[in-house]
């Protein structure tokens, strides 16, 4: 099974912007602790940041039909974008979003969220440990959707 891990804008700045509100830990450390663990649990896992929204909603919608599950933090864009909402939803691939604040304890307008509607689930405030958290809720939203597929595939078919 594939993850697409999609960082938005500022999140290459990880380690060096704000440290009190994000930490000490890069970006690049970050997807090192992922790899890890998807390698330990089969899974392959592709990273991709950028600052721009327009290339954010082109990989979602490249992630269609090639990745089994996308986690995102769509950072600034979470607040106000109704492209990345859109094509997470026309996607319809299971999204996990990931906020390493607790959005909903700072500024107002972070409260806003566009994108958490059409997210599977929503992780927020748990620091860098927020992906893990969420590459293990991949794994078990995938697990699931494998054994109802299976179950599905087992139930005999009537013939109306």
């Amino acid at each position: 099974m594939k993850i697409a891990v999609i960082q938005g804008p500022n999140l290459n700045m990880l380690g060096v912007r704000e440290q009190q509100i994000y930490g000490p830990m890069k970006l690049e450390q970050i997807h090192s602790q992922m790899k890890d663990f998807a390698g330990q649990n089969n899974l392959e896992v592709e990273f991709f940041q950028s600052n721009l929204e327009g290339e954010i909603v082109d990989r979602i919608q490249e992630c269609y039909g090639e990745v089994d599950g996308i986690i995102i933090n769509a950072a600034a864009y979470t607040h106000t974008s109704i492209a990345i909402r859109d094509a997470i939803s026309a996607v319809g691939i299971p999204a996990i979003e990931v906020h390493i604040s607790n959005i909903h304890r700072r500024e107002d307008f972070r409260k806003e969220n566009m994108i958490a509607p059409v997210c599977t689930s929503s992780i927020i405030g748990f620091g860098p440990f927020g992906y893990h958290l969420a590459m293990m809720g991949m794994l078990q939203i995938m697990s699931e959707m494998k054994a109802a597929q299976e179950m599905q595939s087992q139930t005999p078919q009537t013939a109306e």
